[in-house]
């Protein structure tokens, strides 16, 4: 029997009374063990370590041992193929049958030994060069996803924009509904309202309100066109990040989570305003606390970085999506899943028409074609489903007001027998036509039977057989 390290040494402990005279079945009943047992421990000399059982590695074949020719040969393609990639295709292709841990722990051992047959791999993987910058030259900028926190006032998903000066770490937050090309864009101008400037750098990852399309690592990468008519206009540089690389603006991933937990945490609102003001009154809250980076207060590294931001324009850049969108035949165009009127005697059914969506207007106006010109301006509706019709836009169409419906006989209607309501309804309908009183000519039934060569009979005139 081998006893564990804990047993072993309890048996030992003893070894000074068996010395004073206790037997091996004294000492075995207090240890627990069998005197035997006791007695090859207490017989050994000083010093010794606890025993261990004989390593049985190697001695039974391993399940992963007539694949381990195919796991190597994919770690040879990619390195850095994921050990569970490994699995999934032994499974599907060679009818591997054990589990996902036999190919983790083999993975395990072999990735760095066939990484040092190839070369080894990067040693700076997963490393990245830390950057310091001079007061205004840069902010940071990302989304945060709130989820349903207005949900029970009937608004679905609420999202936070966060834009933060990197030398101060001075946070700015705001809370919208949307987050689309004007939202974004509306919330930089809010963002530069608030600091009182515009930095030289904003820094961006790759969101598609930033990038036109993505490309390969390494190449340029196309900007939105309206993004880049806004960084012109407001004299600041657009950063992207490589892919993948979120370490490239951590201060701003760091603001994400400090305004949760700090402004929205164990709080209830009920409307995107009141969460707008919770921010408000953290920030002195923010300004005097110390960076754990910088060691200095953020408020007054927060002066100092203000005062070397740019100057803002004297007019904003007002950016709007343009979408085409058809007139339907009751002369509104859809949009954003609401519905907006224009002017009836200036378009078609069918006509294509151009949808300028701002932050608070939509504006809609004709295709050259069709002579160009504006057609409508509309506040933007603020909930799915909403209609925003100006009536204006519905003159000269029928509204039905002449309709009418009656089940009594016109005043000037005379019969000596009182009429059935069915024949009251004919008559009703046959005497408002206009050609109702159109006088009629009466003639013998004997005209149209001579007419049609038919033998006259004695019956009396105007009569049928």
């Amino acid at each position: 029997m081998i006893l564990d390290s804990e047993s072993w040494m309890n048996v030992r402990r003893f070894r000074a009374l068996f010395e004073r005279g206790a037997s091996y079945a004294e000492i075995a009943a207090a240890c627990g063990v069998d005197w035997r047992t006791a007695k090859k421990y207490l017989q050994q000399p000083s010093g010794v370590t606890p025993p261990t059982a004989t390593s049985r590695q190697g001695t039974q074949p391993r399940v992963i041992d007539p694949f381990v020719g195919v796991i190597d040969a994919m770690l040879r393609r990619d390195i850095t193929i994921p050990a569970s990639v490994i699995h999934e295709r032994l499974v599907a292709e060679h009818g591997f049958a054990h589990t996902y841990q036999r190919v983790k722990l083999y993975v395990a051992q072999a990735r760095p030994r066939i990484a040092a047959e190839s070369g080894g791999i990067d040693p700076l993987a997963g490393l990245h060069r830390r950057f310091e910058v001079t007061p205004g030259a840069q902010a940071q900028v990302d989304w945060g996803d709130e989820g349903g926190i207005l949900a029970h006032v009937g608004i679905e998903k609420v999202y936070s924009f966060h834009m933060v000066l990197s030398w101060s770490r001075d946070p700015f937050i705001c809370y919208t509904t949307s987050a689309d090309l004007v939202t974004f864009f509306d919330c930089h101008r809010r963002g530069f309202a608030h600091f009182g400037g515009v930095p030289a750098t904003v820094v961006y990852d790759r969101t598609k309100t930033v990038v036109k399309r993505h490309v390969a690592p390494g190449a340029a990468v196309p900007l939105h066109p309206e993004a880049a008519a806004f960084a012109e206009h407001y004299g600041f540089s657009i950063d992207v990040l490589a892919a993948y690389r979120p370490t490239g603006k951590g201060r701003v991933e760091r603001q994400v989570d400090i305004g949760r937990e700090h402004v929205l945490a164990g709080r209830g609102f009920d409307s995107v305003a009141e969460m707008d003001a919770a921010f408000a009154a953290w920030v002195p809250i923010r300004h005097g606390q110390v960076h754990r980076t910088h060691l200095d207060l953020i408020g007054e590294r927060a002066v100092i970085d203000r005062a070397a931001l740019g100057a803002l324009p004297q007019l904003p850049y007002l950016v709007t999506e343009q979408h085409l969108r058809r007139v339907g035949k009751d002369c509104l165009i859809s949009f954003a899943a609401s519905l907006y009127s224009v002017p009836a005697r200036s378009v078609r059914a069918g006509q294509r028409v151009v949808v300028g969506a701002g932050v608070d207007t939509i504006t809609i106006t004709a295709l050259p074609v069709d002579g160009g010109g504006l057609l409508a301006v509309h506040p933007r509706a603020r909930r799915r489903g909403q209609w925003v019709v100006e009536q204006a836009h519905w003159d000269g169409l029928p509204d039905g007001h002449t309709r009418a419906t009656t089940l009594d006989p016109p005043p000037d209607a005379v019969d000596s027998d009182p009429p059935t309501a069915s024949a009251s309804a004919l008559a009703a309908l046959l005497t408002v036509h206009p050609r109702a009183a159109t006088p009629v000519a009466t003639r013998s039934l004997r005209d149209y039977e001579r007419a049609a060569g038919v033998q006259a009979t004695d019956q009396q005139p105007g009569t049928r057989r």
